[in-house]
């Protein structure tokens, strides 16, 4: 089996002829699994897709029905033609920049597993780092949250079932992105209360503790981003309007209403060079203590501070 270009797509050649007793009949080849895997790898590299060598071992174990420790020692067997075809099929795909969280149709947040579509934003590591922040701050169980722009609802899941809180709402604009949300509250076990809301317009209030991802990309900088999340992602989960900060004033303004108790914590994942600007932000809507967390690479993810208490 070799890798073939069909124009800007990539597809694999499956069958040979081979002349048998009864005439000219096409036969399946086989191929090692090591053998379609590197010829996997190559398409995916030839395609400009970020760390292929990831993506092509997750398609082939996705294919195969295998973990990792099994997919290796399996190395030189031979690839049956029903897993063969659904890791070329899938190859091409991820060829086209189609994200794999959604060829695979699910990824993993906190440990957790979340199912993903085009309605939602693709769960990223970088946000583990606003859940982490939140679970070693809010140690009381005894809380209320809001889970503000919830997408596929890996913030406020996570939440719940590794803070266990008493009381976790999750609000989306979206109606397709709610229906994902509860999908995977009911895959993971977690009692959550969802609300189709514009921000907290249906959200009710008393909150103690405001977790949000908002938008926060600047619209022109949209069709500057790689093709998995330009083309893929919902744009409406992306936008944050013209300097990508739209929604922290929105957010930080409706917090000295009673959306937000007197003394409650505001978190809130930012772009890198974002901090400054939400923290005079919420300074300026009467915030205290506010502190920028860093993520793994170094770069500034996430801003969080206390609503000053009513004299």
């Amino acid at each position: 089996m070799h890798l073939q270009k069909a124009g800007p797509l990539l597809h694999y050649r499956k069958k040979t002829a081979r002349d048998v007793k009864y005439g000219l009949h096409e036969v399946y080849e086989s191929m090692k699994i090591r053998e379609l895997l590197a010829d996997g790898l190559a398409g995916l590299k030839t395609a400009g897709v970020y760390d292929p060598e990831y993506d092509a071992r997750e398609l082939l174990k996705d294919a195969f029905g295998m973990d990792t420790a099994k997919l290796l020692l399996s190395m030189e067997n031979e690839a049956e033609e029903a897993s063969e075809k659904r890791f070329c099929k899938n190859i091409s795909l991820r060829a086209q920049r189609i994200p794999l969280q959604h060829i695979l149709g699910s990824c993993w947040f906190m440990g957790l597993e979340f199912e993903v579509s085009p309605a939602v934003l693709i769960p990223r590591q970088d946000t583990e780092i606003l859940c982490e922040a939140v679970l070693e701050r809010e140690t009381q169980r005894d809380v209320k949250l809001l889970d503000l722009c919830t997408g596929s609802g890996c913030i406020g899941i996570a939440l719940k079932k590794r803070g266990g809180y008493r009381s976790v709402t999750a609000s989306d604009i979206s109606a397709e992105a709610l229906e994902m949300a509860r999908k995977n509250a009911e895959k993971n076990d977690a009692e959550i209360e969802f609300v189709l809301s514009d921000l907290f317009s249906d959200t009710g209030c008393g909150f103690d503790v405001i977790v949000s991802n908002p938008p926060y990309i600047a619209s022109g900088v949209i069709e500057t981003l790689a093709p998995e999340v330009r083309l893929h992602d919902p744009k409406a989960a992306l936008d944050g309007g013209e300097d990508g900060l739209c929604f922290y004033r929105r957010i930080t303004e409706e917090c000295r209403r009673a959306v937000l108790k007197p003394g409650g914590r505001l978190y809130m994942e930012i772009g890198f060079d974002q901090a400054d600007a939400v923290s005079r932000l919420m300074r300026g809507a009467g915030f205290e203590d506010t502190t920028v967390l860093k993520d793994l690479s170094g770069l500034d993810r996430v801003v969080y501070g206390r609503k000053r208490t009513e004299s």
